[in-house]
């Protein structure tokens, strides 16, 4: 398993400028940080295995630091309602990250992360009106957190629609900060490396992100889909220069 210590100067130039990035999308949107962060984070280094315990930590660090003033901001009936569905998922999904094989694993976190992508690009967003179909939604995006924690836009179609606009990055905070904690505890007791000096390194990097996110959430929901559609061309980009890398060394 390496470590940042086995790293080029540009793999580590590039993992600060990525840790950025994906602090500054998860205060700034409110979710994000790890489905638009880990594409870029695996072309750095392949393996996600390495990468999702370090995001965890960090996500925990900065929802945390977030939510210590803020639970009285949160939808906590919403929350626990949609919480018997996303978690049972995403336990199921530690344990297939833990499972799949790794060429497998990456081609999932690409082909998902292309699928927002191309919706973003488009202004397509991901919708529902039936009540079974959100349900999907939040089992798949259950899933696919607890796998590679790349499900937030999945359940954030849903959560848009039951939760006031106000409380939904506090809310969505909570929901990640309960499947992370579940995530590192079972990868901790399956002695899957966490990880912990790597992300402590980062703190300091991704603290930037973090509060240029702060500073401009308001101005980014009320420029949303213009924003979202930028990512979704970059990430459609970046998708298809891992998916041709997969298939090269495949």
């Amino acid at each position: 398993m390496s470590v940042l210590a086995d790293f080029s100067f540009w793999q580590l130039v590039a993992t600060g400028l990525i840790f950025i990035w994906s602090g500054f999308v998860r205060s700034g949107l409110g979710f994000g940080g790890a489905a638009l962060g880990l594409p870029f984070m695996l072309l750095v280094y392949n393996q996600p295995i390495f990468w999702i315990p370090l995001i965890g930590s960090h996500l925990l660090f900065f929802s945390g630091l977030t939510l210590s003033n803020r639970l009285h901001n949160v939808d906590w009936p919403y929350l626990v309602k949609s919480g018997k569905l996303i978690l049972p998922a995403a336990i199921a999904g530690v344990f297939g990250l833990i499972n799949l094989p790794n060429q497998l694993l990456l081609f999932f976190i690409y082909a998902v992360t292309l699928f927002y992508a191309v919706c973003w690009a488009l202004d397509k967003a991901i919708k529902s009106q039936r009540p079974w179909v959100d349900n999907l939604l939040l089992l798949i995006g259950g899933y696919v957190s607890g796998s590679s924690l790349t499900g937030a836009p999945l359940m954030i179609a849903v959560f848009m629609r039951n939760v006031p606009l106000t409380k939904l990055r506090d809310t969505m905070f909570v929901l990640w900060f309960i499947i992370v904690t579940i995530k590192l505890i079972t990868l901790f007791i399956l002695d899957v490396p966490l990880q912990t000096l790597a992300a402590i390194a980062l703190v300091p990097v991704a603290t930037i992100g973090h509060i240029l996110g702060l500073k401009t959430h308001t101005y980014i929901m009320q420029h949303d889909n213009l924003f979202k559609r930028l990512i979704g061309l970059l990430l459609i980009v970046v998708c298809i220069s891992g998916l041709a890398q997969l298939q090269a060394t495949g």
